[in-house]
């Protein structure tokens, strides 16, 4: 068979809830490279979130930031920033709010003083803390909290930021999209556990389809040869770039109805599966 290239978003897809890459996929990943196709990590997070565990899996390329930042067998190929006033526009309306929020860029994650305290009452879901539903709650955002920590007290440079994600307090995500979405792509929920009015702001007409695009131009590479893995709304425009869509059965009804196939779950060997069933492995 011709050799493919693979978008694969990482939340949903390639992990499973906890943030880890099941052995199957890693293996599937090993031999579909092997024998001759090109994978890609495309997803939302920012450089710092794609963690040592996911890139030891091995990949050709990352699309990183939604779209926003592009790496070809390591080397920068695009990375888009957000301009600085509007960066501390953004944030003085969270803070003015007591919205928590989270900067995303290439040097780190850095959180408002209520980040941390806002993400745990949200994934935490009203469990009481110290029973086993809280700490099995916090235990699967250990390695986000992490990144924060690692950060936290760093000098910020906002003339480098990547988006800005922020999460649920009551405050309308409608009233959030209002105020900026005239200037910025505005992503509702993209992560579901930070609640329903949660979202992140990033750069107009940036997104993973665009990102697609460059890297289709830079490889000289036909969209007939390209298929795209993914579970949330924020891969239809991946979707929408290749031309195979492999949607996740934890994926939203959105983006099932656009895709060409349905595959299991991470934890039930979903990447794995579809690729023996196209015949990658």
């Amino acid at each position: 068979m011709e050799n493919k290239l693979i978008f694969m978003d990482v939340d949903g897809t390639l992990c499973n809830p906890s943030g880890i890459v099941p052995d199957s996929a890693k293996t599937a990943i090993k031999t579909a490279r092997s024998n001759g196709h090109k994978i890609f990590l495309c997803t939302g997070r920012s450089k710092p979130e794609i963690i040592d565990e996911i890139l030891a899996v091995g990949f050709d390329g990352v699309i990183g930031a939604g779209g926003g930042y592009i790496e070809i067998k390591n080397t920068v190929l695009e990375h888009k920033l957000m301009p600085e006033k509007d960066v501390r526009d953004i944030i003085d309306y969270f803070e003015k709010h007591t919205i928590g929020y989270y900067i995303e860029s290439n040097s780190g994650l850095f959180g408002s003083a209520n980040c941390l305290s806002s993400i745990i009452s949200q994934i935490s879901n009203g469990a009481i803390e110290g029973s086993v539903e809280y700490e099995q709650a916090i235990a699967e955002f250990d390695w986000f909290k992490k990144i924060l920590d690692d950060n936290a007290g760093k000098a910020i440079d906002y003339g480098f930021v990547n988006k800005i994600s922020f999460i649920s307090n009551g405050h309308p995500y409608d009233a959030v999209a209002s105020k900026f979405g005239d200037t910025f792509q505005m992503h509702r929920t993209t992560v579901a556990q930070f609640g329903p009015q949660s979202g992140e702001v990033s750069i107009k007409d940036v997104n993973k389809a665009t990102a697609i695009a460059t890297v289709l131009d830079e490889l000289d590479i036909d969209i007939k040869h390209t298929l795209g893995y993914g579970d949330g709304n924020n891969d239809i425009d991946m979707f929408n770039a290749v031309a195979h869509g492999v949607a996740m059965e934890n994926a939203t009804p959105s983006l099932k109805a656009l895709s060409h196939e349905i595959t299991p779950t991470a934890d039930d060997h979903g990447i794995a599966l579809s690729f023996k069933k196209n015949g990658f492995i």
